[in-house]
C-alpha cells in the first residue's frame, strides 16, 4: 500500500530497485544504501557495553558473535546447529562464542540442552541494538539466522555464517560478505573451522564490500528529497 501511494522511494540495493520497477510502482526510485548502516556510526562508537554479562567476557581471544531464534529451525534443525556449535566450542577451546539467548521457552530449553555448562560458551541474555552492534564490532565471525545482522555485520568487516536454508538477502551472498551455510551439523562445523583458521575465505568474506551500503543513506535521501522539491 505505501509503495502505491509513495511519491519517492528509497531503495537499499540496485536489486530492491528492480523489485520496485518489476511491481510498476510510480514515483522515483533512487538507490541509497541502508539507513542501518548509517546508523551503526553512532551505536558502535567509542563506549563500552552496558551488559555486565558482555563486561566479563575475554574480547583478547577471538569472538564469536551467536544468534538463533528463528522459528523455522524449531525442532531438528536448531538441535543440529546447537550440535554444531558444540563441537566448535569443544574443538577450538581458545574461542569464546557469545550467544545472546532469544526469550523463547524452545530456543532457551535448546539451547540449555546442547550449550550450558561449556566454559567457553556464554549463553546471556538477550541484547539491545546498541550492545549487540558492540558485541559484533569486538568479534572475530558471526554466526545467525537472524536477518538484520546479515546486513550490520559485513559493515564492521566481520564473516558472517547463516544459519538458514534461504536468506532474504541474496545480495550479501552474491557480494560474497556472508555464507549461506544452512543447517547442516557437519556443513556448519567445516565453515566455522574454514574461518577459524584466519585462512582465504576468512580474509575474502571480512574485506568484501558491504552491499547494504556505506554509512551516507541518510545523506542521499536528504539530498533527493531537496532535489525533487
Amino acid at each position: 500500500l505505501v509503495g502505491r501511494l509513495a511519491t519517492l522511494h528509497f531503495a537499499p540495493t540496485a536489486k530492491n530497485a528492480e523489485n520496485l520497477r518489476a511491481e510498476a510502482v510510480t514515483g522515483d526510485i533512487f538507490v541509497t544504501g541502508n539507513t542501518v548502516i548509517d546508523a551503526m556510526k553512532y551505536t558502535v562508537g567509542d563506549g563500552g557495553f552496558a551488559s555486565s554479562e558482555l563486561k566479563s567476557i575475554d574480547f583478547s581471544k577471538r569472538v564469536i558473535a551467536m544468534t538463533c531464534h528463528r522459528r523455522e529451525n524449531y525442532g531438528e534443525p536448531m538441535k543440529n546447529i546447537f550440535s554444531a556449535v558444540r563441537t566448535v566450542a569443544l574443538t577450538h577451546p581458545d574461542v569464546e562464542i557469545v550467544y545472546p539467548v532469544h526469550l523463547s521457552p524452545v530456543v532457551r530449553g535448546a539451547a540449555n540442552e546442547y550449550l550450558a555448562n561449556l566454559p567457553n560458551v556464554h549463553l546471556i541474555e538477550p541484547l539491545d541494538a546498541m550492545d549487540m552492534h558492540r558485541l559484533m564490532s569486538a568479534s572475530y565471525m558471526v554466526m545467525t539466522d537472524s536477518g538484520g545482522i546479515q546486513e550490520e555485520a559485513p559493515s564492521l568487516g566481520k564473516p558472517v555464517l547463516v544459519l538458514r536454508r534461504e536468506t532474504e538477502r541474496p545480495e550479501a551472498v552474491a557480494a560474497g560478505t556472508v555464507k549461506l551455510t544452512g543447517v547442516d551439523r557437519d556443513d556448519i562445523i567445516r565453515d566455522a573451522d574454514e574461518l577459524l583458521t584466519g585462512g582465504e575465505m576468512y580474509q575474502s568474506m571480512a574485506h568484501a564490500v558491504n552491499p547494504y551500503g556505506d554509512g551516507h543513506a541518510c545523506e542521499r535521501i536528504a539530498d533527493a528529497i531537496e532535489f525533487s522539491f
